[in-house]
């Protein structure tokens, strides 16, 4: 069987369309929405609800890595609406509700760090719930999954975006980031897999290192640690949308960054039977070497 992989579909349904007709089985590693499109600043929920000079500020904001300015600034575009929660909502769903519309019904999906939970649990969840700290054979191939982004520390890019709060359920805008050790408990629930998705990279450099704005992005804590340990043939990401290196080697694993679909509009392809093969085949030098 040939799988289908995207990551960072961020609004683009006509080609996730597309690949879903054209796909024996689709996988989607997040980030299906777009809250900021750097491409088009008319797109996405940013530059929907209040316009394109918006999006623009926090563009350069984000590219100069001024994190604290852009929270004051993106928490206040929210506090000039009078009903920010709502509206969010609304256009969250609306934007959850065109993906489940061109996607078969044994999709597997899980939600990266623009992804809001909550959202998608109403729209989605009975139908197409997301995958995390889970695995799901195919074919004879095991499939792990990890859900959602990271905290960094007091420098990331879209983590804390409203600053800090006395409650974070007030907030409108609720990505799906995580902390560290709730993180690290998903990866160790999968465990041993032959397939290991999540969202964001594991934490080598030149996979982790996006070109343009020039800096690492977020890793995925422990996922190092499942590749070194368990040694699955393939480890599937997304999240970096200009990497520095696209794949890279680490021990008997190859892990890739399946690409940005929201430009590229291609999928990853995952051939099941070479991947059988190759879990096989270090079985088989795991025993040689006891």
């Amino acid at each position: 069987m040939r799988i289908s992989v995207v990551a960072d579909v961020h609004g683009n349904v006509e080609a996730l369309a597309r690949i879903a007709a054209e796909s024996e089985r689709l996988i989607i590693l997040g980030d299906l929405l777009d809250y900021v499109d750097y491409h088009d600043p008319e797109r996405g929920i940013l530059g929907e609800i209040f316009g394109v000079d918006a999006v623009l500020r926090f563009t350069v904001l984000r590219s100069r890595g001024a994190f604290g300015e852009l929270r004051r600034f993106n928490a206040a575009l929210w506090d000039s609406l009078d009903d920010p929660a709502g509206t969010l909502s609304g256009m969250v769903q609306r934007r959850y509700r065109a993906i489940l519309d061109v996607v078969p019904g044994d999709t597997l999906v899980t939600l990266g760090n623009v992804d809001v939970v909550e959202e998608w649990n109403r729209v989605a969840g009975d139908l197409l719930p997301y995958r995390d700290a889970e695995t799901v054979d195919i074919d004879g191939v095991r499939f792990g999954f990890v859900a959602g982004g990271v905290r960094r520390g007091a420098v990331s890019e879209a983590i804390d975006l409203h600053g800090p709060a006395p409650d974070p359920q007030r907030r409108p805008w609720r990505p799906f980031i995580r902390d560290v050790r709730e993180y690290r408990a998903s990866v160790v629930s999968v465990g041993a897999v032959d397939v290991l998705c999540s969202h964001i990279p594991p934490d080598i450099a030149v996979l982790r290192y996006d070109i343009v704005p020039a800096r690492p992005e977020m890793a995925g804590p422990g996922l190092l640690d499942a590749i070194d340990r368990f040694a699955p043939p393939l480890a599937l990401f997304g999240h970096v949308h200009q990497p520095l290196a696209v794949r890279a080697r680490r021990g008997r694993t190859e892990c890739i960054n399946v690409g940005h679909f929201q430009r590229a509009a291609t999928s990853f392809v995952v051939d099941t039977d070479r991947v059988r093969a190759a879990a096989d085949a270090v079985l088989v030098q795991s025993l040689a070497s006891r």
